[in-house]
């Protein structure tokens, strides 16, 4: 049974109980590799952008649209190459194996995940059954995943809503459904499963094979500490050198007003996740094998470790001399889509603050409901909770008092009246300025 349900249609799921009551879970992925061939015209394009690059009212593909909509997507009910990994679970949802191999699939189902979360909460609709064991076994795996190294990271997106001009009529939260915890916990398995395919290899033929590792180094201990310092407004203690109070810092804030303004600075408090030919594991996921194999429709690396994959299950292929100029190639490689990668990112976040200013500029003297984000020597960093639109409060707009910065526990206090701004207090703020040039907005208590 064959489920499809992300965005780029580029993957699928599907789930099989065997006789014995175990399980067998298939990750299925889009066998880009079968159409863009190495050293074509073509992937030389694909491997100078890297990366599909997601803007708000468009996006930059990293292949044609012939390919990554048409040949490459996953339909229902068309067969289509793809490059599969079974993973054998114990009737407890225990990974007991799992095998890769190429495969041609028949898609039964696309789903939103509007829909798959309507089905897993009603047991009601397509594929009831097999949603609702899905999520499950998801929930099983996830449980586990936190119970080991992993830190859950939590952060809301906003979605924008156009009319039919192209203007902007809106900004909606989207919040995180269990049906994309699903999709999220079966791709983290699929890519850790094909790395420990390669590692596994490696050792048993005693040779290092050549392979593209997404790697997340250690925080920066200096980063730590300020952040330390900085949740302690909140009420909070962190000790920075200690990964499970990192742990314990992310289980308290859930569902808190602060948790996603924690959340976003504790991950930039991390070290930035890149892909390397060397194997240093992934501090945040807690995995030691990782690498990106579920995406290479919109991801160059995905594609080079699909063609890895391909040579290193053939074992004529792993005497290849060719196999050794890859390994020359990749640290350069890894090096460019890490960086076309952090670029794609620092793009896609000025969009959505460029057309969140768009918005907020026309609604000029609207009043929402805030939280303070952070307290600094000019002024408040407030953040509107429904849009997740973060604007500034300049103290030198406050007019019912003189207001001091104290800049030990980062809290500004007014001379007269005593009253006191700190992190995380929730106001109501009123729209007074949006710039589009320089995307910054300013606010009025009120």
């Amino acid at each position: 049974m064959i489920l499809k349900m992300l965005r780029d249609f580029d993957d699928a799921v599907s789930i099989e109980v065997l006789e014995d009551g175990s399980y067998r879970l298939g990750v299925h992925i889009a066998d880009v590799s079968h159409y863009v061939k190495e050293g074509t015209a073509l992937d030389a394009e694909a491997l100078k952008r890297a990366t599909s690059v997601y803007l708000v009212r468009n996006v930059i593909p990293m292949l044609p649209e012939k390919l990554s909509n048409e040949l490459c997507s996953l339909k229902p009910n068309e067969d289509r190459p793809t490059f599969s990994i079974f993973i054998n679970l114990s009737k407890r949802f225990a990974v007991k194996g799992y095998e890769i191999a190429e495969t041609l699939i028949n898609s039964k189902r696309r789903f939103t995940y509007e829909e798959a979360q309507k089905i897993i909460e009603t047991g009601k609709g397509d594929f009831s059954k097999e949603l609702q064991l899905m999520h499950k076994i998801s929930k099983s795996i996830t449980l586990k995943r936190l119970e080991s190294e992993s830190l859950d990271f939590d952060s809301n997106e906003v979605k924008f809503k156009f009319d039919k001009n192209d203007n902007i009529i809106d900004i909606v939260v989207k919040h995180r459904l269990e049906s994309m915890r699903l999709i999220e916990e079966f791709m983290l398995l699929a890519n850790k499963c094909a790395t420990q395919y390669v590692n596994k290899l490696s050792k048993e033929i005693k040779k290092s094979l050549p392979f593209v590792y997404r790697v997340h180094d250690v925080p920066n201990k200096e980063k730590l500490e300020e952040l330390a310092e900085f949740v302690k407004q909140f009420g909070y203690n962190l000790k920075a050198d200690d990964k499970n109070s990192l742990r314990e810092l992310l289980e308290n804030i859930k569902d808190k007003p602060e948790e996603f303004i924690i959340n976003d600075l504790l991950i930039r408090s991390m070290a930035k996740a890149i892909y390397s030919p060397r194997n240093i594991g992934h501090y945040g996921l807690g995995f030691f094998d990782y690498t990106h194999f579920t995406s290479p429709i919109r991801r160059y690396p995905d594609l080079i470790v699909h063609r890895l994959l391909k040579k290193y299950l053939k074992p004529e292929e792993l005497s290849n001399p060719h196999i050794e100029s890859i390994k020359k190639d990749l640290p350069d490689l890894c090096r460019h889509c890490s960086i076309k990668e952090h670029n794609a990112e620092i793009s896609e976040r000025e969009s959505i603050k460029l057309t969140q200013t768009q918005y907020i500029g026309e609604h000029i003297g609207d009043e929402y409901e805030g939280i303070i984000s952070s307290v600094v020597h000019f002024g408040m960093f407030v953040e509107i909770m429904d849009i997740l639109v973060e604007g500034m409060v300049r103290f030198r707009d406050l007019d019912d008092d003189y207001y001091d910065y104290d800049e030990r526990r980062k809290t500004a206090t007014g001379r007269r009246k005593g009253k006191s701004y700190r992190a995380g207090q929730k106001v109501r703020v009123q729209i007074i300025r949006a710039n589009m040039e320089t995307r910054k907005i300013d606010f009025a208590l009120v």
